[in-house]
């Protein structure tokens, strides 16, 4: 199985470590990964706050760089999902290549579970560990990668609690509040900077509350500001991306 690697800038500038975890993992199951070298932004950042129409030269390079592969696997929800809803082409041509790309991007827990159909995982932690998990409002309730409480019914499992599930001496902790954003929302933590603060610090406290080692999740822009928080308090507590928990 082919798949062409997708990194969003963000992770690429400060968190390359996410972006080698997820190719390892990928490689150690079994996945052939390439990483197209011209990749750049997708254009979220400027269809967020309104300027949709200057993320063309974004969506031209994305198709030039990611068409024709089986597969494109990012480990970010939001980009994801971006990419999956809004990603076009300006001619016949490339909207139908456009098209076809929105069909095979999928977020890294999302292809885990639902392409590769994982059922172990090479991850081995050196001593029992106790992680909190931050559900991404893009991936929760734009990707569905896990369940949401303002709705009822069946809505399936999450995908993330799943494969954490399968890491030997990892223990999940159960936090009151486990769908509610943490206030980064990209440009709203800029233009809504007390506000965003606040709720980071609400997220940041459940999970300290109930005594959580490492804080984890699917984005790193969100797991980017609660680690912000949790160095100006000066907490013991980690903050890692769930493909460096998953990899071997």
């Amino acid at each position: 199985m082919h798949v062409a690697l997708f990194v969003p800038c963000y992770v690429d500038q400060f968190y390359p470590q996410v972006a080698v975890a997820t190719l390892r993992l990928l490689e150690q199951l079994g996945c052939t990964v390439s990483f197209p070298v011209g990749q750049t932004c997708c254009g979220q950042p400027m269809a967020n706050s309104g300027y949709a129409h200057l993320a063309g030269g974004c969506d031209e390079n994305f198709i030039r760089n990611f068409a024709g592969h089986d597969y494109i696997v990012s480990p970010s929800g939001s980009c994801t999902l971006h990419i999956k809803h809004h990603l076009h082409g300006r001619t016949e041509t490339d909207e139908r290549t456009a098209a076809d790309i929105r069909n095979r991007v999928f977020e890294l827990t999302e292809f885990l579970t639902d392409v590769l159909h994982v059922t172990a995982l090479p991850a081995r932690p050196p001593r029992p560990l106790r992680v909190g998990l931050h559900q991404s409002c893009h991936g929760q309730r734009g990707l569905h990668l896990s369940p949401m409480s303002e709705l009822m019914g069946r809505q399936g499992d999450s995908k993330p609690e799943q494969l954490l599930r399968m890491v030997p001496g990892l223990e999940l902790v159960e936090l009151d509040r486990r769908d509610e954003c943490c206030g980064f929302g990209g440009t709203f933590c800029v233009a809504e900077e007390a506000v965003s603060v606040k709720m980071g610090k609400d997220r940041v406290a459940d999970h300290q509350r109930h005594d959580a080692e490492v804080i984890t999740g699917s984005d790193v822009s969100c797991l980017m500001h609660l680690e912000g928080i949790l160095r100006r308090q000066g907490s013991p507590v980690q903050v890692k991306h769930i493909a460096e928990l998953l990899v071997g």
